[in-house]
């Protein structure tokens, strides 16, 4: 019997007021769970948007320079240039300029031991008329007219190999020669100016113009000069030259 009640007062609920109330809360439940989905739906969006759009800006970014401004000055760098100096490249000639060299002149073999002229020349083959002696002979040598005391110097260098007093020539020096030739130096004074075994070269002092040789006292101050080679005696004029 109450269970009878109970269905008569619900179905007067519904068919009453009842009904537009269950109306209104059906209507509410389903706006207030469109409205939730709609939120739902704008903020997934929401969210997919800002991902996109920082992904997008991340790819898309470009990097704009500065505009140059008109006083900016712009600087080139060139690489140096390197010269590579190769094997074949020759270096650049240099002029030398040699000095002059004076010609050297070779000493003469022989000098003149004394200046003057000839009194008496060489003759080892015809007989000549000797003043002093008064005679005919051969003359082995030459006379050079010099005044008393002038100086007589060594026609070559060489060694003195003998100093003496002749009975006939008076005075006398004899010098070999390094190729074994030997000058022979006559009428000196007495104390010539050299010893024997000494070494001499050419145009040493040997001695003075004298008048000591006997043979030839009749003459005019002279020196008498003999040249022999290889025991030979030989015309000085030949060696000694004008």
């Amino acid at each position: 019997m109450s269970s009878n009640s109970s269905g008569k007062r619900l179905e007067g609920f519904f068919t009453g007021k009842g009904f537009y109330i269950v109306l209104f809360l059906c209507a509410a439940v389903i706006g207030v769970s469109a409205w939730m989905l709609a939120a739902g739906n704008e903020t997934m969006e929401k969210e997919l948007g800002s991902m996109g759009e920082s992904s997008v800006n991340r790819v898309e970014t470009i990097i704009i320079p500065p505009a140059q401004d008109e006083t900016t000055q712009v600087i080139n760098l060139d690489p140096p240039e390197v010269t590579i100096e190769t094997a074949e490249e020759a270096p650049e000639a240099v002029e030398v300029f040699e000095e002059s060299v004076e010609e050297v002149v070779a000493a003469p073999d022989y000098i003149w031991p004394v200046s003057g002229e000839i009194e008496r020349g060489h003759d080892a083959s015809r007989l000549m008329y000797d003043v002093t002696m008064r005679d005919w002979r051969t003359h082995e040598g030459i006379d050079i007219i010099a005044p008393l005391g002038s100086t007589v110097t060594a026609t070559r260098g060489g060694t003195v190999i003998s100093v003496e007093d002749d009975d006939l020539y008076g005075t006398v020096v004899t010098v070999e020669h390094d190729d074994g030739s030997q000058a022979m130096y006559a009428n000196l004074a007495e104390l010539p100016a050299v010893n024997v075994n000494e070494r001499i070269e050419q145009g040493y002092i040997i001695g003075a113009v004298g008048d000591t040789a006997l043979c030839e006292v009749a003459q005019g101050t002279h020196l008498h000069f003999a040249i022999s080679v290889n025991g030979e005696s030989i015309d000085p004029l030949s060696v000694l030259g004008a």
